[in-house]
């Protein structure tokens, strides 16, 4: 292990903060006040042996205190500092991380964060200005809304209208309205409906499954280097689903044919409370972007009984045959907490018998009257 130039400043200040005198820690260690002296103002170098007792009752690691900051911190402290934001002190880089190394990798996740919403804005700017059915829609709101602010000034602000020239102006603010309205349909159906073909990952959920879909949803081969553009919480969350996904586990295992190389069924997984935690799409059965789902899909009624279902369902376009189950685990054991989770695939259908009726969600679905209908669509007439 290479031990730095500044492994004594890091024992020191790791004593500093666990509140121990210098006298204290040297007989804990069992060398000598004077040498332990000479170690903390870096005049005496540190023996491994040595570095690592002092490692164990500082209760740290011997590689932070021999190496201080890793090598990827620096990395990105000085891609901070490259940033032009400000100018700090480039010589002195090793020393801020080894002194502080709690600041220093605050402010390395904060550049990596800022970077992060710097993409996602561009992504979004992008978007706007390559996505026509966006920018239409956004056209037309921002259009509509202009014009019923002027009409509606011009109706509150003059008091010699005559009765004919009310009469227009009302009939204007009337068609305004209905057109703001169609606008904001269009503009909610597109951004709440089914993913656009690129869409703009928002959540460490939407980085993971656009990083499956782009593996065409299986996992063979895959390594943590395929990760590296990803958020923190992105990565995390894409490790731990890998290793489900591998390990072919619980749920996974029951339909692992959906996760294999030019499978086109569909597979959604939702833990106890209803949310969509996996989400790999069917052609044809939208899945919500964001917001709960249809609550009649079989998924949930396999997560409410426990048991398998199987149904077939009719979406607007198409049908299809549903499988679903749920699983209950206690992970630290009966005593503990139940967690559960249920999974459903989607696998298209040409039985042309009684079919359940589903929407993706019922802020856009058109189906009325339902009896599960928790809200009122906006794409009703």
């Amino acid at each position: 292990m290479a031990i730095t130039a500044l492994t004594g400043t890091r024992v020191r200040e790791r004593r500093l903060a666990m509140g121990l005198r210098q006298s204290d820690l040297a007989r804990a260690v069992g060398i000598s006040g004077s040498y332990l002296n000479l170690i903390e103002h870096n005049r005496r170098r540190v023996a491994t042996d040595v570095l690592a007792r002092l490692a164990e009752v500082l209760d740290t690691d011997a590689r932070v205190l021999g190496e201080g900051a890793g090598g990827r911190v620096l990395d990105d402290l000085r891609a901070a500092a490259a940033s032009g934001m400000a100018t700090p002190e480039i010589d002195r880089l090793e020393d801020f991380a080894g002194r502080f190394p709690g600041w220093a990798g605050l402010v390395a996740a904060q550049h990596i964060r800022l970077g992060a919403l710097d993409r996602a804005v561009t992504a979004l700017n992008d978007r706007m200005t390559h996505d026509p059915h966006l920018s239409h829609s956004l056209h037309e709101v921002l259009s509509a809304v202009a014009s019923v602010r002027a009409t509606a000034a011009i109706l509150a602000e003059t008091d010699d209208l005559t009765p004919e020239w009310q009469g227009r102006f009302m009939a204007n603010l009337h068609g305004d309205s209905e057109r703001l309205a169609d606008g904001a349909k269009a503009l909610a159906a597109h951004l709440d409906g089914p993913a656009a073909a690129d869409p703009v990952a928002a959540s460490p959920q939407e980085e993971m499954e656009a990083w499956l879909a782009g593996r065409g949803w299986h996992v063979e081969g895959a390594t943590g280097a395929e990760l590296a553009g990803m958020s923190e919480a992105g990565r995390d969350l894409s490790l731990r689903w890998l290793g489900r996904l591998r390990a072919g586990e619980g749920l996974i295992a029951a339909f692992r044919d959906a996760l294999r190389p030019g499978s086109t069924a569909g597979l959604v997984i939702c833990d106890a409370s209803g949310t969509l935690t996996f989400r790999k799409p069917a052609e044809g059965f939208d899945l919500p972007r964001f917001g709960a789902a249809c609550p009649l899909w079989p998924l949930y009624a396999a997560l409410a009984h426990g048991r398998p279902v199987e149904a077939q369902v009719a979406m607007p376009e198409r049908r299809f045959r549903i499988r679903a189950f749920a699983e209950s685990r206690w992970p630290e054991g009966l005593s503990g907490p139940e967690v559960r989770e249920a999974a459903m695939l989607i696998e298209p259908s040409t039985d042309d018998g009684p079919a359940l009726a589903v929407g993706t969600t019922c802020r856009i679905c058109p189906r009325d009257p339902c009896i599960a209908r928790r809200e009122p669509s906006i794409l009703r007439e």
